[in-house]
């Protein structure tokens, strides 16, 4: 059973950086991508940011230029590096995991979702 768990969240001021990691684990196969999303209050769901198996990473317009995913050489742990953080970045980021890997899109959906960790930017 594939389960994710996130870490690094927490409350800084606009501007301020911050970096999220999850940690994966039950993959049975080395055929999955994974990726981050995040829920704002009062919104739907988005796609952040993804990683596909060839390390090939793609945002959503809004995080190009500030956020950065990237994953260790085992590929079991993924990170999302935010930088100039804003007010509206305010939100639960949760990680998630798609097996086999099929869509490598930032805005995919994945199987198995994380229970996510706040991140608070104030002004």
């Amino acid at each position: 059973q594939v389960q994710l768990v996130e870490s690094g969240g927490g409350s800084v001021q606009e501007g301020g950086s911050l970096k999220l990691s999850c940690a994966a684990s039950g993959m049975t196969s080395s055929d999955y991508c994974m990726g981050w999303l995040r829920r704002v209050p009062g919104a739907e769901r988005e796609g952040v940011a993804s990683i596909s198996p060839e390390k090939i990473k793609k945002y959503a317009d809004s995080f190009k230029g500030r956020f950065t995913i990237s994953q260790n050489n085992a590929r079991n742990t993924l990170y999302l590096d935010m930088k100039n953080l804003k007010p509206e970045d305010t939100a639960v980021y949760i990680c998630g995991l798609q097996k086999p890997c099929y869509n490598s899109n930032y805005d995919a959906t994945y199987q198995y979702l994380g229970q996510g960790t706040q991140v608070t930017v104030s002004s």
